[in-house]
């Protein structure tokens, strides 16, 4: 397989199936108790803002996007970031990251936040959140958790608690993205 045979497509729900097994198999049962995971469960992902890895018919690789809220800022959740093993250590995981981060910065976000590898997303734009700025609502490793910030001050926004933006938009005819705009 050469970096051709890989394409890179928006996230559609035929894709859903073939994600969760991706899931699995890199995450395992243990996903359901992380931090991040808890937030997922506020609602839905963005689907325009989640991509696929495919190779042949096959989904090899699959990054997704959630809005969420600190305080008064918002921001996007990437992840789960997963690659089926067989194609690991070839680029796909940071291609997916770099496709993901772009269409956010296209649909307006300020901050894509995640709970990762300072060395791994390094490179790909992001740096650790200050210590105490923000919270997840289940332990997470402070230096674990990181942002890109592609609108100045957008990050700094990000204060307090984090949950799903869906919850703290109820009741409001505004979009998790329209607030995210306007933060």
């Amino acid at each position: 397989m050469s970096s051709a045979d890989v394409q890179y497509l928006p996230e559609t729900p035929a894709h859903d199936a073939e994600i969760d097994h991706i899931n699995e198999e890199a995450f395992g049962p243990g996903r359901f108790a992380r931090a991040a995971y808890k937030i997922r469960e506020g609602g839905p992902h963005e689907r325009a803002l989640s991509f696929v890895a495919v190779c042949g018919d096959a989904v090899i690789g699959s990054v997704r996007m959630t809005w969420i809220a600190a305080g008064e800022g918002r921001a996007l959740l990437l992840g789960p970031l997963a690659v089926r093993p067989a194609y690991k250590n070839r680029g796909i995981g940071r291609r997916l990251v770099a496709i993901a981060v772009d269409a956010a910065r296209e649909a307006g976000a300020g901050a894509v936040v995640l709970v990762g590898d300072a060395p791994y997303y390094g490179p790909l734009g992001f740096q650790k959140i200050p210590q105490g700025q923000m919270s997840m609502p289940r332990p997470v490793d402070p230096n674990r958790l990181l942002a890109a910030e592609l609108r100045e001050g957008t990050v700094a926004a990000l204060r307090g608690t984090v949950t799903h933006a869906a919850l703290t938009e109820t009741g409001s005819t505004s979009t998790p993205a329209a607030a995210a705009l306007s933060s």
